[in-house]
């Protein structure tokens, strides 16, 4: 036992394989895996290291480790392929950049709730002229028909109305630059 856990820490062995084989099987596993260095490199690593866990195919009396490098290097670099076509495929950034924004609700919802509780400190007249033409949609004279008002007192109440809104949601109106181009 103690011997084979010696043969295994045996670093020397290790870097004799890597210095003799290193290069040829980092230029073999770099044309498998399409000129990906990164890869390759990780791919020698790993070969090393299976060479490293499995002494016995060190000492074998062939008279080189290279065929056997060679096939366990194709064996991982088959397993690798396969493990990543599994995979879902890997996105780089400028695909996120150009990937759609999904709009946040959260914003809309609370402006949705502030509108409400700001609604509220409206006048019933002025609160049901908004909810006619703003929440409903309907024209000036529609709302004038529906509220049984003039269609110039509708105006008048929507003027004050967004007036007083203006005034309790400060924050909701349009951006500075926008209000001086205007």
């Amino acid at each position: 036992m103690t011997t084979t856990l010696a043969r295994r820490t045996d670093e020397r062995a290790l870097a004799h394989l890597q210095r003799e084989h290193g290069r040829a099987l980092y230029g073999f596993l770099l044309g498998l895996t399409y000129g990906d260095r990164q890869r390759a490199e990780d791919l020698v690593q790993e070969t090393l290291v299976r060479a490293w866990t499995h002494p016995e195919a060190l000492e074998s009396d062939h008279a080189s480790m290279r065929p056997w490098l060679f096939t366990v290097g194709r064996r991982l670099a088959i397993d690798a392929r396969r493990a990543r076509l599994v995979r879902p495929a890997e996105v780089g950034p400028e695909v996120l950049e150009q990937a759609p924004q999904h709009e946040d609700g959260s914003e809309r919802s609370v402006a949705a709730l502030d509108v409400r509780e700001a609604l509220r400190t409206l006048s019933p007249e002025h609160r049901d002229v908004l909810v006619q033409i703003y929440f409903r949609g309907a024209s000036v004279c529609e709302a004038a028909e529906a509220l049984g008002i003039p269609a110039g007192t509708v105006k008048s109440r929507t003027y004050y109305a967004l007036r007083a809104l203006k005034a309790v949601m400060p924050g909701y109106g349009p951006p500075a630059a926008a209000r001086l181009a205007a």
